[in-house]
This record gives structure tokens, sequence and C-alpha cells, in this order.
């Protein structure tokens, strides 16, 4: 089967039943830091946050949580949460302390209308295949015009996500320590696309 051929059979659509929620949390335990050795983190990168089925469905009743399926299997995801769900995930209050502090085109990140971005995960069988961009495109069509950035961090160590993230057009707005480390905070201005 050629490259052509898998990425035609790729489908990409909002996460909707319990099947795709628990595909995800599979999908991200894989993936999670530390299910990962150092020198695994370096060459692939790796994911933060922890999720469970209930939060991804309590995530999407806000917010599309975008999925790439492959033959009915989860292969990549990106989740997504609005302002309201600072609180939902104490290990990410810190970034979102940050937005009211960083700037972009001279105005602090909360003055936009914003989602936050990611994590995003593909599963290593397929990524090289441009699927990062594919996700977050499908979550920015999806989420609709109520939204003028996606911002995400990326941690600094992370220098893969990274590179890949800066290819598709996020810009590094600001950057921030806290408990587990240092952050890029990046920015995609979709009124561009």
């Amino acid at each position: 089967m050629t490259t052509q051929d898998i990425l035609s059979a790729i489908t990409y659509q909002a996460a909707s039943t319990t099947e795709h929620f628990e595909q995800i949390v599979a999908l991200q335990n894989q993936n999670l830091y530390k299910s990962l050795t150092p020198e695994e983190q370096d060459q692939q990168g790796f994911v933060f946050a922890e999720h469970t089925v209930e939060l991804l469905q309590q995530m999407a009743s806000q917010i599309p949580q975008v999925i790439a399926l492959y033959k009915n299997k989860v292969i990549g995801y990106n989740l997504a949460m609005t302002a309201a769900m600072e609180k939902q995930l104490p290990s990410l209050e810190p970034m979102f302390r940050e937005f009211y502090k960083i700037r972009y085109q001279g105005k602090i990140l909360t003055a936009y209308k914003f989602f936050v971005g990611g994590q995003v995960c593909v599963d290593k069988d397929f990524r090289g295949l441009g699927l990062l961009s594919k996700l977050y495109n499908a979550t920015a069509n999806l989420a609709g015009d109520d939204y003028e950035l996606c911002i995400t961090e990326i941690a600094v160590r992370n220098v893969n996500s990274l590179k890949v993230h800066q290819k598709m057009g996020f810009e590094i707005a600001g950057t921030h320590r806290d408990e587990f480390g240092d952050w890029y905070v990046v920015v995609w201005d979709i009124r561009k696309i």
C-alpha cells in the first residue's frame, strides 16, 4: 500500500463515541512522557497531560475533539479546550495563568477569542505524513468562526514537537517555567487560514 493510499483512507472527524474516547486515552498512554525513555522522548516527542474518558467527553461537549481514523482505529487526535475549562486539569493551570501575561501582536492572549489546542498526538506508525497539520486544521474548521487563535504550550525539551508546530504556522509568543519544566507558549492565528 502506498503512502497516498494510506492518506486517502484516513478520515478526520469529531470524536463522538465512548470507543473513540477510549482509543484516545490508549494512544495517549502509549505516548506519555512517563511511558517513554528519554531517548524515545528525544526521537519521537511525547505528550504530558493525562485525560480520562469522562474529561474528554466533557471537553467534547464544549468544543470538538478531533480524531484521525484509519480502518476505524484512532491513529491520531487533537484535543481542544475552551478558556472556560481552565480549572479542569490542574497540571495545565500554570499555562492558563501565563495567558494573562503573554502578548501576541500587542495584546494580552486572553484579549483574543481563543481555544487551547493540543495535546496533539499521532500513532508512531503514521508519523511523517502531515497528520498534525490536518488534525489542527480540522479542529479549526469544526470550531468555526468563534475563535481567533489556537494557543498551546510545548515543553522546551520537546524539540520535535516545536519544529512540527512551527512548520505549520505556530509562533512562539512566550516562555515560562513551572514545577514540570520549561515551556514555550505558542500561538496559531487561525484568522489566517
